[in-house]
């Protein structure tokens, strides 16, 4: 029996969280490398903020994000959207089946000079949460 078998709960979840991270990691590092992005200032906190937020939607860790995360992440960042405009905003970010949209199609998308819709609202949903942060300390 393998050594994952035999964790239950929170170990599993974190072993799964663990790898899922390795994973975006290993993408992050690619993003680095990539001389089309050496220009972006702080690229490296960027992406270690894109990769805290997307792992906070990518719930069953399998490393895309289908309508649900994508409902669950609007409505917590105060933007809910109905089921045809949630389909039409990963149709717009995803790169693949139009059903999900990766983490390499996330970073694409927010560090691209393209001002995608899903962008522009993340964008302006984090500023608006940052702001509210400042207020209240």
């Amino acid at each position: 029996m393998s050594h994952t078998r035999d964790l239950q709960g929170g170990k599993a979840f974190g072993l799964l969280k663990a790898q899922q991270e390795d994973r975006l990691d290993e993408i992050n590092k690619q993003f680095l490398d990539d001389p089309k992005y050496s220009s972006d200032e702080d690229l490296l906190s960027k992406l270690e903020a894109f990769k805290k937020k997307y792992m906070e939607f990518d719930l069953n860790g399998n490393g895309d994000i289908d309508i649900m995360s994508l409902k669950r992440m609007l409505e917590k960042l105060g933007v809910p959207k109905t089921h045809l405009e949630l389909k039409k905003l990963i149709r717009e970010v995803s790169s693949g089946s139009g059903e999900t949209f990766s983490y390499s199609d996330f970073l694409k998308m927010m560090l691209g000079k393209r001002s995608a819709i899903l962008k522009i609202m993340y964008c302006g949903c984090l500023r608006r949460l940052h702001n509210s942060c400042r207020r209240i300390y």
